[in-house]
């Protein structure tokens, strides 16, 4: 494993263990060339999923881009990192449970947006305003309205 630090191709496993959820093995690593410290994550992949986007276009899933987009939503929300891995392999899994190899974008935004709004409110409508375009507060307020969560 490259050392996320300074490149040098030749790192050593200092300790493995599975994941909180036993989805995956975690694997702290550390350099030999400057020391550095980084943990990695080692998972099995069921089939390659490629997702259709609303323009026609494939491209394959990136687990790190559904963390990056989960993580975009709950930013400065009381969430720890270990529930967004969950949350990470929660949607993954049923992606991978539908038995498909090209799977619609909406499905996968369908599949964020229940992940979010079990876990935060906030970031499910903050995740909602990008993933329906919301362009004016009507919006906001439609879509609050039609969700039950406009407790005032």
């Amino acid at each position: 494993m490259k050392c996320p630090f300074c490149g040098h191709q030749d790192t050593q496993v200092k300790d493995s263990r599975p994941s909180d959820d036993g989805s995956a093995i975690r694997r702290r690593r550390s350099c030999p060339n400057c020391n550095g410290r980084f943990t990695t994550f080692e998972r099995v992949q069921l089939r390659e999923l490629m997702i259709l986007k609303r323009n026609g276009r494939r491209t394959p899933f990136d687990r790190d881009k559904l963390e990056r987009s989960l993580n975009v939503a709950l930013r400065k929300r009381p969430v720890q990192a270990e529930q967004v891995e969950q949350l990470v392999s929660r949607i993954t899994r049923q992606l991978e449970s539908l038995g498909e190899t090209e799977i619609p974008s909406s499905i996968v935004g369908d599949f964020i947006m229940k992940a979010l709004k079990s876990v935060d409110e906030v970031a499910y409508v903050r995740y909602a305003s990008v993933y329906k375009d919301f362009r004016h507060t009507g919006d906001f307020a439609r879509f609050l309205g039609d969700e039950g969560l406009d407790e005032t």
